[in-house]
Order: C-alpha cells, then sequence, then structure tokens
C-alpha cells in the first residue's frame, strides 16, 4: 500500500466506526471510559505522524487496538458478541477483551520503527527490547487506570471497564496478552518484508 495512502485509511475508517459505535451504547459512562484512551493515543498518531511518517505495516498493526476497543466500548467488552469463539473452545468466559488487549502489543513495531529510522539506539537487543518492555509498561499503566475508576466510579459502571467477568487473575492475564502480542510484532518487524526501507525523503522528516 502506498504510504501516502495508509494515514487517511487509518484516520478515516477509525472515525467511521467510532461514529457508528457511538451511536446508543450499552453504557454511555462505560462508553466515554473505554474511549477516552484511544481518543487520545489516535490523537498521539495524528501528531507524530506529521513528523514521522509510519509505513503500512504499523498503520496496520495499529488499527487492530482501534476498532476492537472501539466496539468493545459500544457493548462493553463481556457483553461483545463473541459467542462463537467461546463456544468453540469451550471458554468459561467472554475473551474478546484479550483479543483487543493482545493487539495493544502491536505498538511495538511502531514504537521499533521510529527507534530503527531516527536512529535513536545503536545496539540491537535495545531496538528489539524496549519495544517490549515499554508495552509491558504501558499495560501495567492502564490496568492501574481500570483499578482506579473501578473503585471511584458508579459500582456497575466500574466492574463493566474493569471487565474481570470473575477471574481474580484477570489483570495478570490482560497484560501476559499485552506481552504476548508485542513478541508478535517484534518477529514480525525483524521480517524485512514488514518495514521496506524508507526513501531519504521520507527518512528525513
Amino acid at each position: 500500500m502506498d504510504n501516502s495512502l495508509a494515514p487517511k485509511l487509518f484516520f478515516g475508517s477509525y472515525l467511521l466506526v467510532f461514529g457508528l459505535c457511538a451511536i446508543n451504547p450499552y453504557d454511555r459512562p462505560v462508553w466515554w471510559a473505554e474511549n477516552l484512551p484511544i481518543l487520545l493515543l489516535v490523537a498521539i498518531i495524528a501528531w507524530v505522524q506529521r513528523v514521522f511518517r509510519f509505513s503500512a505495516t504499523s498503520y496496520a498493526l495499529m488499527f487492530f487496538l482501534l476498532i476492537l476497543h472501539t466496539i468493545g466500548g459500544h457493548y462493553t467488552f463481556s457483553r461483545v458478541p463473541f459467542d462463537f469463539v467461546t463456544d468453540f473452545f469451550g471458554f468459561e468466559r467472554n475473551h474478546y477483551d484479550r483479543l483487543a488487549h493482545f493487539t495493544v502489543g502491536f505498538y511495538a513495531f511502531p514504537i521499533a520503527e521510529i527507534l530503527e529510522r531516527r536512529k535513536l539506539v545503536n545496539s540491537r537487543w535495545i531496538l528489539y527490547l524496549f519495544p517490549i518492555f515499554s508495552l509491558v509498561t504501558l499495560a501495567a499503566t492502564y490496568e492501574l487506570f481500570e483499578w482506579s475508576y473501578a473503585i471511584s466510579s458508579d459500582p456497575d459502571a466500574g466492574i463493566a471497564v474493569l471487565g474481570s467477568q470473575g477471574d481474580i487473575w484477570d489483570a495478570q492475564k490482560d497484560m501476559l496478552a499485552d506481552t504476548l502480542g508485542a513478541l508478535l510484532a517484534m518477529a514480525i518487524f525483524t521480517m524485512p518484508f514488514a518495514r521496506p526501507q524508507a526513501s531519504p525523503a521520507a527518512a528525513s522528516q
């Protein structure tokens, strides 16, 4: 895909899904709590892409979380229609939230892309490990946000945002999902076809 087209598709598709999912969500306070972090993330991506041209692969990987999380905010994560997966694998809970957490890890790819193209690190070990550690830190921070919201908001809304569905190890499993997603993203990053060399003009941005 042409890199000049990728950001237009990325932001345009997100705005379309956001608009549709903003219509009559299951719980409006939960919808706000779930969407505000994603809106902030989209704003950060928009700001960064003004000075750094992400690859089409980065935009594709970043898109997964935006869409899954926006849909989750519409239904609340435990109520997303995901029964076909739950029934197929015989799960006792709705694991849609774990899938969304897995895609959080995909952001390791654009972080690594910035580090490499801007020549911010001179060690391959740091290039591969720093994005993973960054995502693990972000995952832990987000779990703290969920916990603080759960204990300070309306009890029903707090439980919906927390999304533990009775699993006492929910936070740890969510962070594991984030980490596994980051490991996959970095495995993709090692493949040359996934990150074509930028032109001199693009690299200077």
